[in-house]
């Protein structure tokens, strides 16, 4: 018999996708994976087992709707100034109906232990792999907008046995990889209030839950906002967090942009270029932000339309949508066709491109800052500077961010998904940034 996980902030068209349980021999395995202490525990904290389990009907509907799509006129440039090329889009729909396969995403995923459990009276989805080596450092990795659970599946294996994959026992990760709130296949808040800071302390609660008595965090937007808030609340287990795209710019720069000023004086030629791509972004990258922090309900059409979702999806930051345009026109990149497309269709099937956006609009509702300033961070903190990330931190506005640095490396390739587009760079970031932190008293 195959048991179904329901929770009422799950839609009712969701709840055939959204679980069930492991059956038989997968449902033991699944559950030995649990701290013993755990498999006890009372119904609200029960962690359950799960499954994806998309109805073929779903499927033949997002079909219909590519192949229905209703296209636009050509833009009247030569370039993406205007948005995402009408080209890209026709190749990726293109690719989309023929060729892209979600049977091939769902059989990933569900080769990988996931589980839900309720936390602050909201289902959280995780993905949860524990290393075969003794002593591994527990890490939990966060994800942003417009990424999911999928954005880290090339970086488990690696970081869970390195021996494998160039390393050493000593390198290994126990990794867990939730589903934001709003997310994927973690529940809907049905009121606002999820928050960076709810959702910080919900991931302390999921790794206490776990059993863990010391790990790390890492995260790129929105998970950088969320392991910088975990660090803030400063759980005794914490460690340490890693970031690659941190928040360092300083508050004159910060106001600086936030004016439409002209840059500070003796700015270093790092922080010029960091200025130059804040400046870009403020100035032309920032409309997807705006209007999810403002009017996330008003975007309609990205439930009811497969190349509107994809679009908007694909328009993050000018150098990932660039990116992602050449791959669909042939080119080999950091990510692959499917790739991009096995994120897209999570985030249809589970209808969750508005449920996603009021993260944005909770955030905007009690934020005093800018998303990139400085915090106060005060425990030990890594950093990755990515080239073609949004911004890439320089060392010094790091090391003044930081005070508590523990490693910076400024690298050569890799942009805003550096996780899911260089994942051999990133685990060797890993390895090295979290070193110092193990073996922690």
């Amino acid at each position: 018999m195959t048991t179904r996980t329901t929770n009422e902030t799950i839609d009712q068209g969701r709840r055939r996708l959204l679980g069930t349980a492991a059956i038989g021999i997968a449902a033991a395995g699944a559950a030995n994976l649990l701290p013993s202490g755990l498999r006890g525990a009372t119904a609200s904290e029960a962690i359950r087992p799960f499954r994806v389990e998309v109805p073929e009907e779903q499927l033949v509907d997002l079909r219909r709707r590519i192949a229905a799509t209703r296209w636009p006129d050509r833009e009247t440039v030569g370039d993406d100034s205007q948005g995402v090329q009408l080209k890209t889009m026709q190749q990726l729909m293109q690719y989309w109906q023929s060729s892209h396969d979600w049977r091939n995403a769902e059989a990933r995923l569900n080769a990988l232990p996931q589980f839900i459990t309720e936390i602050d009276g909201l289902d959280i989805h995780f993905i949860h792999i524990r290393s075969k080596h003794a002593d591994a450092l527990p890490m939990i990795v966060t994800h942003g907008w417009p990424g999911s659970v999928i954005e880290q599946m090339k970086i488990i294996e690696p970081l869970t046995n390195p021996t494998a994959h160039g390393g050493t026992a000593a390198d290994a990760f126990d990794v867990v990889i939730p589903s934001l709130p709003g997310h994927g296949f973690s529940g809907k808040p049905t009121a606002p209030g999820w928050t960076p800071v709810r959702i910080a302390r919900a991931w302390t609660t999921l790794m206490r839950r776990l059993g863990y008595k010391q790990f790390v965090a890492q995260g790129g937007d929105w998970g950088n906002a969320i392991s910088e808030t975990m660090a803030l609340q400063e759980p005794v287990e914490l460690l340490g967090i890693h970031t690659n795209m941190a928040a360092t710019v300083p508050s004159d720069v910060s106001r600086a942009l936030a004016f439409n000023q002209a840059p500070p004086t003796k700015l270093t030629a790092d922080e010029h270029r960091a200025w130059d791509q804040l400046r870009y972004f403020y100035d032309k990258g920032l409309g997807y932000a705006n209007e999810m922090s403002n009017r996330p309900q008003t975007l309609y059409a990205l439930v009811d339309s497969p190349a509107g979702l994809a679009a908007w999806m694909l328009d993050h930051d000018a150098r990932s949508q660039a990116m992602i345009a050449r791959v669909f026109d042939g080119k080999t990149e950091g990510l692959t066709r499917d790739d991009v497309l096995d994120n897209v269709t999570l985030y249809w099937l589970t209808n969750t491109a508005i449920s996603s956006a009021r993260l944005y609009w909770d955030t905007h509702q009690v934020s005093t800052g800018g998303f990139f300033d400085v915090r106060g961070v005060t425990i030990p903190v890594a950093v990755s500077a990515f080239p073609d990330e949004i911004y890439t931190a320089p060392r010094t506005w790091s090391e003044k961010a930081y005070p508590r640095l523990i490693h910076y490396n400024k690298l050569a390739k890799g942009g805003h998904f550096a996780a899911w587009e260089q994942p051999a760079l990133f685990v060797a970031e890993m390895r090295t940034a979290f070193r110092p932190l193990r073996n922690a008293p």
